[in-house]
């Protein structure tokens, strides 16, 4: 079994910097887990805000703390270092071989959406951003770490897109269509991530109306001796 993450990420249109912020971390007790912070706004403000709050996020998850508590904790310190007057949506992805599950937790009004068994279940219970009040808890969704799963989470210029000339991305149907073949021949996560990304680029017209930003985390089989583990970052700039 095989855990491979993607992510495709693009800044809003003639804007400094993107407000999203996006780390991978080492479970200590096996698995790994992707932490996708968007912060208020947009540009350099946002990205502070979207930077501490995964700091903190990912230094509790390096120490063991559980998913779900190590964003409580987040939340409750930006709350504390803001007074409540900002404001960022948060997601976990985890892979843990310890308990050999999926781990989704949501403090994200936007939905995650799961393929398995050529299905798509979407996540969207009522869920809230952290850093409004002391003690927001996150939707956590746990699922059996399975082959033919792949978990899709974004920030909400995915949402956004193409409102600008009244258009809609229908995620769940493009999805669909990019999964609706046998396990041996799925798209990889990279492949998802891009097309995703690019549907979204087409319909605001090449001109971003917010951050985008796209996470893929994929379990497929692999029988690769010895196994080895990989990572590859590409970070474009002008």
């Amino acid at each position: 079994m095989e855990v491979q993450i993607a992510v495709a990420k693009v800044k809003k249109y003639a804007t400094s910097e993107s407000g999203d912020t996006l780390e991978v971390v080492e479970r200590p007790n096996g698995g790994v887990s992707v932490v996708l912070a968007d912060g208020q706004s947009s540009g350099r403000g946002a990205k502070h805000i979207s930077n501490m709050v995964v700091r903190k996020v990912i230094s509790l998850l390096a120490e063991g703390v559980r998913d779900g508590a190590a964003a409580r904790a987040a939340s409750d310190y930006l709350f504390t270092e803001r007074q409540g007057r900002v404001q960022a949506t948060l997601n976990i992805l985890s892979a843990d071989l310890q308990t050999k599950t999926l781990v989704v937790t949501r403090n994200n009004p936007a939905p995650v959406l799961i393929h398995s068994h050529g299905k798509i279940l979407r996540l969207d219970d009522a869920s809230v951003p952290v850093g409004i009040y002391r003690g927001t808890r996150p939707v956590v969704t746990e699922l059996p770490l399975e082959t033919g799963t792949t978990v899709v989470t974004f920030t909400d210029g995915m949402i956004h897109a193409g409102a600008r000339y009244g258009k809609h991305l229908d995620i769940e149907s493009l999805l669909s269509a990019l999964l609706s073949q046998d396990d041996e021949t799925l798209p990889t996560a990279e492949m998802v991530a891009e097309t995703l990304l690019q549907e979204a680029l087409r319909l605001d017209a090449g001109r971003p109306t917010d951050d985008i930003s796209i996470v893929v985390l994929q379990v497929i089989q692999s029988h690769e001796e010895p196994p080895i583990r990989r990572m590859l970052v590409r970070l474009p700039w002008k």
